[in-house]
């Protein structure tokens, strides 16, 4: 992996218009991913990991709104290209794989012919037997026979509309794919071959990856690096085996704890305690006070900012946690499941 940037994401705020006014739902967040790097974003629903994956691909609409920071795409800002430059930079440069993405497909039109509305929209091939030679070829690549492309979508598997899917979406070799919960549809075994075939693709290809999950067990063996979300706000970030053996936010550890060991002693998983806070009333202080076992005075009063706790990991937090000995232990027993 090499440690060159290629996304840079500066100060980003994403706001809701509503009725009562602006809700800011992603928070001047900042991080980057490098060429051919894998980098997670996790957190419970509505904490803005999809905002900010559809703010790296400008495909918000009204009432959301990017209000303030930058997106830096090999240095050039996304948010202020125009029509004609985002034409070319979705699908060329960077390609999304939406949340229940085997439901993107239009029922109505073969496989064929979605394949050729992506190469004839950017003048890609010269002429449909063209298109059908490089769509046969990125079917093959997923584990699809070539002969299924005329196939209709209610034709396929979840599992193999899931392929189509990332075959359509690396169509035009783009150097950023962006993942949204893309196996959140399918049960455990699909997810697992989905990821992996995902994980050759990265490697053949040398694409990076922007993956968005509530589940950190499943983040952990797939990405580099781990953001962990709350409340529109980046709360920490860190290669991914340290978020799980040695987290140093509440937040963070409250999300390792929710996934248990396959082996040795039986363990009580324990719940992060309260409610995701109300974006239309935000404390002056940290916004993960209320829920937070480790609160002082100062995190009732200030708003931490995410800064540099050791090599390659920032945290936001007033009070860092201390990682027991005990607690590393029962991390490397998980994270020997994981990786098995």
């Amino acid at each position: 992996m090499s440690n060159d940037k290629l996304v840079e994401v500066k100060n980003l705020c994403v706001d809701y218009v509503t009725f009562d006014g602006k809700v800011r739902a992603v928070n001047s967040v900042d991080f980057h991913i490098g060429r051919g790097e894998t980098l997670g974003l996790a957190g419970e629903s509505g904490c803005g990991k999809s905002t900010i994956a559809f703010a790296l691909m400008r495909l918000h609409r009204p009432p959301a709104l990017i209000s303030e920071g930058e997106v830096l795409f090999e240095g050039q800002d996304v948010l202020k290209m125009d029509e004609e430059e985002l034409r070319s930079f979705r699908w060329k440069d960077a390609s999304m794989v939406f949340q229940s993405a085997m439901n993107c497909l239009n029922p109505v039109k073969t496989i064929e012919y979605q394949f050729w509305d992506i190469f004839d929209a950017h003048n890609m091939v010269s002429s449909r037997e063209e298109s059908i030679e490089k769509a046969k070829e990125l079917l093959q690549i997923v584990d699809i026979p070539a002969e299924r492309l005329f196939d209709y979508p209610h034709q396929f598997s979840g599992g193999m509309r899931q392929r189509v899917v990332i075959a359509m979406a690396l169509a035009l070799k783009p150097k950023l794919l962006v993942m949204d919960e893309p196996t959140t549809a399918l049960d455990v075994v699909v997810q697992r071959e989905i990821l992996q075939k995902v994980y050759e693709l990265k490697q053949q290809f040398g694409f990076s990856i922007l993956f968005i999950t509530h589940d950190l067990s499943l983040m952990v063996e797939f990405c580099d690096r781990i953001g962990i979300m709350y409340s529109g706000q980046l709360v920490e970030l860190a290669p991914s085996k340290e978020i799980l053996s040695e987290p140093m936010h509440p937040y963070a550890k409250g999300l390792g704890d929710s996934f248990p060991t396959l082996k040795g002693e039986l363990q009580e998983m324990k719940g992060i305690p309260g409610n995701p806070l109300d974006l239309r009333n935000v404390p002056d202080g940290c916004r993960f006070v209320s829920r937070c076992f480790h609160a002082s005075d100062i995190c009732h009063r200030q708003s931490p900012q995410l800064a540099k706790s050791g090599d390659n990991r920032w945290v936001s937090c007033h009070r860092p946690l201390e990682i027991p000995s005990k607690m590393v232990d029962d991390v490397e027993v998980k994270l020997s499941v994981v990786e098995a």
